[in-house]
């Protein structure tokens, strides 16, 4: 009869088990999405600094405000497939700037492009995590990457 109570230990155990896997995946695709919502808004915070950047310094920069402008507005616009490629397009044009360091439209700019490496970071951060779970063993057993969509990494150059 010991037996018995060894099997069904036993069933609870790898139960238990099986279940908190599942979970923790469920959980590090969640968090992979919140992390790319938040980077996301990060970049939006980071143009509409950009084209305040472009407006306060219009006389200075020349045609290069009207290229911040229209990069600034495709960044914003752009469809999550094209996100990356509009991005790094901005973050191009704001490298070429001469800009003195006084302005506070400028200062502004560096704030949102350190918030944004940040965001950045965690994203990656927490992408590779929720992949890494994906692929273990008991996850591939209950197919729980099946029913989740896979997370991505964003790369973009580091913003200026």
């Amino acid at each position: 009869m010991w037996w018995l109570a060894v099997v069904v230990g036993a069933v609870a155990v790898v139960a238990t088990y099986l279940t908190w896997t599942a979970a923790r995946v469920e959980r590090l695709h969640a968090r992979a999405a919140t992390a790319s919502a938040a980077l996301a808004g990060q970049l939006d915070a980071r143009a509409k600094a950009a084209l305040a950047l472009a407006d306060a310094e219009a006389e200075h920069l020349g045609r290069l405000a009207e290229a911040v402008r229209v990069c600034a507005h495709v960044a914003l616009e752009s469809l999550p497939d094209a996100r990356e490629a509009a991005e790094n397009d901005l973050t191009q044009v704001l490298r070429d700037l001469p800009i003195d360091a006084d302005s506070p439209a400028l200062d502004d700019l560096h704030a949102a492009g350190r918030r944004v490496q940040v965001a950045k970071q965690v994203h990656t951060d927490v992408v590779r995590d929720a992949l890494a779970a994906r692929t273990t063993r008991a996850a591939r057993l209950l197919r729980v990457s099946r029913k989740l969509p896979r997370p991505h990494y964003f790369n973009i150059d580091d913003p200026r």
